[in-house]
């Protein structure tokens, strides 16, 4: 049976619980252990898949088809461990299934109350798989005293009471501002945030501590004495330089050794940190740098592309080169030439998005680089306004667009090169969709198998012919123009397994200019670089070297 480790936060949001999780979940893999880390949210979308990008972030996709928080990216990229659909949960979700038990009579007419179905309901949901791991690490999203977490923080109240005594452990993350004025860190945040915490009967055995200044020793024992945690459980995190310095800089503070001892774990194994140690290298030791544009619409909010960010970096890690990446608004190209924005790069990436914004844009810049011969990789959106600018340019399918949102879809002269997709295979099923059905968990999701060509550019970078990818969309491009296409230079270079959904193009007569239907992104990691970015980087790095 799994050990818990819960995790909760105070003072303010944003402080990092999700990747001091997952170093945490990196530290106790180093020392030999199986781990398995979970997000419950508070919010009351049943998950996050109908979310705008800025009020949310990136949509995180596992490959069982599950639309999740972004923060199971860390946890994938820092453990490696692929994320479950039952690695995720929402009080939409919680309260969803409680609603439905209660239509069909499952609580046998009692009366149904937050305490104890809501509160029973999250504590099954942490108990799936405990028998598979050591340890279980389990996030709860949001501050400890929102009103829309209290049921999470009482589940896991109850379900800490409920296990063995040294079974489960709170970690509690806060916040120690520096008043420059005084020129002091202050602790009253952090005592205000336990003493809520413990309000509702949660004690911290472990005080992780976000601090952009040294934590004296004074400070340290006051903590340790009005949160009633010990001294040595008192945990600074520091600003770092890169996120993947986290598992090396907790390490020092002990995170690991206080949550060993916490669970009365005794002698600890010793951790073998090489892999980090690699990656900390990578990071901050490379041997040049290349400048990659990526083209969006959500450029504002760099969590709207934050898998994709950190594919770069593992790229750059994989070819020991810095990426300094330039976020550029595509809407800029529709009244202006990209030529100026774009010329400086040495790499250009057009992500997925969805809607008619920045449409036309994204396609300018898919032709830039196809005529400049700068690398270029499409995802999803990218891939699909790459094969609208091959259609219009190359095959002369001057009114090529797509049925999502081109508003000359009642013409004849339209052509739909991009159609919305109303059956596929998934697992050796047929599954239907229509135009008018709900939006939540309705696309083409989780992973998928795709044949490629061999010779292609794609199967040298693969290395292989099979690939499984992970996929979030519910348009795709039209296969009855791929003779058409093909003839203008545009390359099907991977396939799905029945040949009726196209999954890659790539332009023959350019030295990398690559779209993809799938999200790569998801599944790249700094210690396993995802082929396609590494391959992507090296590309640029070539170009770097010309200039």
């Amino acid at each position: 049976m799994a050990r818990y480790v819960f995790i909760t936060g105070g003072v303010v949001s944003s402080l990092g619980k999700g990747l001091a999780s997952a170093a945490l979940g990196a530290l106790l893999q180093a020392r030999g252990f199986s781990v398995r880390l979970r997000k419950l949210d508070p919010y009351l979308n049943v998950d996050p898949g109908t979310m705008s990008p800025f009020e949310h972030g990136e949509v995180f996709v596992t490959d069982d088809g599950a639309e999740t928080d972004l923060d199971l990216g860390h946890y994938e990229r820092f453990t490696g461990v692929a994320a479950r659909s039952t690695d995720s949960v929402s009080s939409g979700r919680i309260y969803s299934s409680v609603l439905e038990k209660e239509r069909r009579g499952d609580y046998l007419g009692k009366t149904i109350q937050v305490i104890p179905h809501v509160t029973n309901e999250i504590k099954d949901f942490l108990t799936i798989g405990a028998d598979e791991v050591d340890f279980m690490l389990c996030e709860i999203g949001g501050t400890v005293g929102d009103i829309e977490g209290l049921p999470f923080f009482e589940a896991i109240r109850q379900f800490g009471q409920e296990r063995s005594r040294g079974q489960c452990i709170f970690m509690h993350l806060t916040l120690l501002p520096w008043l420059a004025a005084s020129g002091e860190l202050k602790t009253k945040p952090t005592q205000h945030s336990v003493k809520e915490l413990r309000s509702i009967g949660i004690a911290p055995d472990v005080l992780v501590c976000r601090s952009e200044r040294p934590i004296p020793e004074k400070e340290r024992e006051k903590l340790a004495l009005f949160c009633n945690v010990r001294p040595d459980s008192v945990i600074a995190a520091y600003d770092l330089k890169s996120i993947y310095e986290a598992p090396l800089a907790y390490h020092r503070e002990g995170l690991d050794q206080a949550v060993l001892d916490a669970f009365g774990i005794s002698p600890a194994p010793r951790p073998n940190l090489t892999r980090w140690e690699d990656v900390a290298d990578r990071v901050f030791n490379p041997e040049g740098e290349v400048r990659i544009g990526i083209v969006g619409k959500y450029t504002q909010l760099e969590d709207a592309y934050k898998s994709i960010a950190e594919a770069l970096t593992h790229g750059g890690m994989a070819n020991r080169v810095r990426v300094k990446v330039d976020w550029v608004d595509a809407e800029i190209f529709d009244t202006e030439d990209p030529a100026p924005y774009l010329e400086n790069f040495d790499a250009i990436l057009v992500p997925g998005g969805f809607g008619e914004r920045g449409t036309e844009g994204k396609i300018k810049a898919a032709q830039f680089a196809r005529e400049r011969k700068v690398p270029y990789l499409g995802i999803c959106l990218g891939m699909q306004m790459a094969v609208v600018e091959a259609a219009r340019n190359l095959a002369g399918l001057t009114h090529a667009g797509s049925q999502e949102f081109d508003h000359e879809a009642g013409e004849e002269r339209f052509e739909p090169v991009i159609f919305h997709l109303r059956e596929w295979i998934k697992d050796n099923q047929k599954i239907a969709r229509d135009v008018l059905d709900d939006k939540g968990g309705t696309m083409r999701l989780g992973a998928y198998t795709a044949h490629l060509k061999d010779s292609s550019k794609v199967a040298a970078v693969y290395g292989t012919h099979r690939i499984e990818e992970r996929h979030r969309h519910r348009y795709e491009v039209d296969i009855r123009y791929r003779d058409v296409l093909e003839e203008a230079g545009l390359c099907f270079s991977g396939m799905s397994p029945d040949g009726r959904l196209p999954e890659i193009v790539e332009v023959a007569d350019h030295p990398w200019f690559i779209g993809v239907q799938f999200h790569p992104e998801l599944k790249s990691k700094p210690f396993a670089p995802h082929p396609l970015f590494a391959d992507f980087v090296r590309a640029a790095k070539e170009v770097s070297r010309l200039v």
